[in-house]
């Protein structure tokens, strides 16, 4: 956005704020690639500065969505500096952007993981941890339950699906097991003398 200053000059819409701006988040954007965030990023008009082009970099190297901690420690292994909190404020930043999404995973930090402009839901095993991605349209179905049957339009892209993976499903846990263990136990029938006088 241009306009007019007070000698009637025309001036450029300045960059954006980066960490203190209030603005609601973009819209996802579209990219394919490292190259097409750092496009949309500036087409944005958000600065595309060294720390911030780091963070990005990481997230796609990220084979999974990634804590800000995790993306820190892979900068600091890399041998670049990598305070904390300017990490956050960057994932921040490309939130706004439209560039990164945070998702919830359990009890634990916020994760990250890129945008692109393509949604994905995300099941998380509760006692494994384990972390599956999946396309929305493979929860459609489950969508149009919930919607006709309690009038939600749901969506799996903040918050995961979470419950027990194939493997954890099929391995009962150890409280299961010493609960069935128990439960194995003989018991006096309904017509047997107990020993009580």
């Amino acid at each position: 956005m241009s306009g007019r200053n007070s000698r009637g000059a025309v001036h450029a819409r300045p960059l954006r704020s980066d960490a203190h701006d209030d603005r609601a988040r973009s819209p996802d954007v579209a990219f394919e690639d490292v190259r097409g965030a750092f496009d949309r990023l500036r087409e944005q008009r958000f600065r595309l500065s060294s720390a911030r082009r780091l963070v990005l970099e990481a997230l796609f190297s990220a084979e999974e969505p990634a804590s800000a901690d995790a993306l820190a420690e892979r900068l600091s292994r890399g041998g670049l500096p990598a305070d904390l909190a300017s990490v956050y404020r960057n994932l921040e930043t490309l939130e706004r952007a439209g560039i990164v999404r945070h998702v919830h995973f359990g009890h634990g930090a916020g994760l990250y993981t890129l945008a692109g402009g393509r949604e994905r839901g995300y099941l998380h095993c509760e006692r494994c941890g384990r972390i599956d991605t999946i396309e929305p349209a493979q929860l459609n179905r489950i969508r149009d339950a919930i919607r006709r049957h309690i009038g939600y339009h749901a969506r799996f892209t903040h918050f995961p699906i979470v419950g027990l993976c194939a493997t954890c499903a099929a391995t009962p846990s150890s409280a299961e097991a010493r609960g069935s263990a128990r439960h194995s136990l003989p018991r006096a029938s309904a017509g047997h003398d107990s020993g009580r006088a």
